[in-house]
Parts: structure tokens; sequence; C-alpha cells
């Protein structure tokens, strides 16, 4: 039998974009799945040392960013050396660290692991790739340039990550290699770079970020964080972070406590979100379908907890203008310790998702993304 040549040449193709990414395939766990899964055929990537041609990056100009200044938002703290500035004062907070709302204290500078259990000062990441799993006016056409950050700060029972946020699977990597992985991704097309989970390693991020714009990057941040985040650390971010990502999961605090181990959670969420929307403004999206700023929400309703899922929404109703993007999501699944707490220990019904959006539809929310369909 004649072996199937282009099937082998995409394998091929395929091993050689993620080595050329700088990351590999940890494990057979979700961080492969992911990388596997979002893969297309790359076009050229760059070397580490390569700077992108004026033509490979698009034009800030053409940004459609309705927001007065300069597109995207870290440029113009870039080329003031205020990104810098700002990216060594929070590396002086992992001294004693208190860069998360636990405000553990670890001295990551000296090699300690905090609660989120992030190797000192160490970078560790458990996946890159052009991903397109996220929202529609995030993954366009191309994709959204996604990196997967080890470790959490948060002790969630049902996390479908939790290889990556409980155990910490990923390897090592340098500053120079995250700024690289940007680079690479904005060649490859993707429309932003998305961190995921990166509260923890938020210093490290805004170091790469400005080697990164100094070689040329000039696409979105999109910061995808749980939404617990220090208001202080959150005003540090303005004029960097060009689209906000939070999760919004709880409104009762017991419940954050039993299901999260973070009672505080309401509260700092909430004044998180709403220092987040002043910074960004309401997420619109361009004719292109294409985000480039805002505020974009998420909520996973879970079983049993429609109760919560509607306090969300009410605040959002009453704090947020009502044409606040918010992301109802249906997908919860009983991952990891979910069965040792009997009330979410199944998926969502149908008629537990319709009676959050239901709700939201009464409170007049007017930009819900429900891809769902089976709820109608």
């Amino acid at each position: 039998m004649k072996p199937n040549t282009d099937a082998e040449d995409a394998r091929r193709s395929r091993r050689a974009f993620l080595k050329a990414l700088g990351v590999g395939v940890f494990g057979s766990g979700l961080a492969a799945g992911v990388l596997v899964r979002a893969w297309r055929p790359a076009s050229r990537v760059l070397a580490t040392d390569e700077t992108p041609d004026a033509g490979d990056v698009p034009d800030a100009g053409d940004a459609g960013n309705a927001a007065a200044g300069s597109y995207p938002a870290y440029l113009a703290l870039h080329a003031s050396g205020e990104l810098k500035q700002r990216a060594e004062a929070l590396w002086d907070r992992m001294r004693t660290c208190t860069i998360c709302p636990r405000a553990c204290g670890a001295r990551r500078l000296d090699g300690a692991r905090g609660f989120c259990q992030a190797p000192g000062d160490r970078l560790v990441l458990s996946g890159a790739s052009a991903h397109f799993g996220e929202e529609r006016p995030l993954v366009g056409r191309r994709g959204s340039g996604t990196i997967f950050f080890s470790h959490c700060n948060l002790r969630c029972v049902f996390c479908q990550n939790w290889e990556i946020s409980h155990r910490g699977r990923g390897s090592g990597h340098s500053l120079d290699d995250l700024a690289g992985m940007m680079l690479r991704l904005q060649d490859r097309g993707c429309h932003n770079i998305n961190v995921v989970t990166p509260t923890h390693y938020l210093p490290h991020i805004l170091k790469a970020l400005d080697r990164a714009a100094g070689r040329g990057l000039r696409i979105p941040i999109v910061y995808n964080t749980s939404g617990w985040e220090r208001l202080d650390i959150v005003r540090q971010l303005d004029g960097i972070v060009d689209i906000y990502l939070p999760d919004i999961k709880f409104a009762d605090g017991e419940l954050a406590e039993r299901l999260a181990g973070a009672p505080s959670y309401p509260e700092v969420t909430k004044a998180a979100v709403a220092e987040m929307h002043r910074q960004v403004g309401v997420a619109r999206t361009p004719d292109d379908g294409v985000m480039r700023r805002g505020l974009m929400i998420r909520h996973l309703v879970m079983p049993n907890q429609t109760a919560d899922s509607i306090r969300i929404m009410e605040w959002i109703a009453e704090t947020l203008p009502l044409d606040t993007y918010i992301n109802i999501m249906a997908q919860f699944s009983p991952h990891f310790q979910a069965f040792n707490h009997p009330d979410i220990a199944r998926r969502v019904t149908r008629e537990e998702y319709r009676k959050v959006v239901q709700r939201a539809q009464a409170l007049n929310l007017t930009n819900l993304d429900t891809r769902t369909l089976w709820w109608r």
C-alpha cells in the first residue's frame, strides 16, 4: 500500500511548528490536547533573534481602536520606558510576594514557592498555540495566540486543567523564550496574545512584553484571568492590557471558599472587574469581527447554583453598562475533585442554563454570548 505522504508531511510540519514555537507537548494531558487541536499549518516562523519586517505586523493606524491613544495600549508605555519600570516594580514585589490577593509573602526571589506553587522566580509554561476555542471575536480567522501558564492561586475543586494549575505541569522557560513566543504567534497571524492564568507570573509577562514590543510586537494583549485580582495590581495594568477576559465565578463567599479556597473572591473580583471596565470600556466588535479592546466577562453556570449565577448577572446590570460583553457558559463538567461535592457532581441541565440566560435578558443585558443553542 502506498504511504499517505500528505498526512506524514502534515505531521512533520506540526512537530516543526511546535518545536519552533519553543514549547513541547507536555505529556498526554490537556496541554497536549490543546496544542494538537489548535494547530493549523503555519506560515514562516521567526527565528528567536529575528525581528518581523514592517509588512509582517498590523499597521497601528489601521487598528480601528475607538479609544484615544496608541494602539495597542502597551506601545506608548514601552516607548516611554514606563512599561519596563512597571515590570521591575512588580518583580520587586516577589521579594515577599503580594502579586495576588493571597499576599502569601513567599520570598520568591530567593527561590521559595508561594501558595500558587510557582517555583520562586522561575517561569513555567504548559504550552502555547494559535487557539481556536476562545470567543469568536478573539479567534477571528487566524486564532488567538494563547500562552498557558502553569500553577494557579485558586484551588477550584472542579478545575478541568488541574494537571496544569494544581500540579504545575509544564516546563521552564526564560523571559527571552516568552518574548519569542509572542513574536512567533504574531508572525503566524494570530490576532492577539492571550495570557491564560497570568496573575502569579505577571512580572515575567510584563518584562517579556517589553522585550517583544522592542522587537516588533504589534498585536493586542488579552488578560485571561480568574478575575480574582488585587485592585492595586490591576491598576498597574492600565495602559498595558487591551482586552480583559475575566471570569466571575462566584457571588457568594461561602461557595467560593468551599469550591475554590477563596472566601474573598466575590468582593475582590467585583472591584477588579469594575477597574478593568474603567480602563478599557465596553468590548464592541468592529466590522471585521476581531475584538481589539474592551472588557469581556465569562461566567460558567454550575449545577445547583443558578441563584448564585443570577446574583452575578444582577451585579453586572447594576454596576456596568447594559451592553457589557458576557459569555454565559454551559460547559461545566465534574472534573478533578468535583465528585467529592454532590451538588456539583453532574453536568448543568438545560433548564438551569436557560434560567440564567433568561434572567440576564430580563435585566436588559444586551451583549450576551450564548453560543450554546440547546437551551432555547
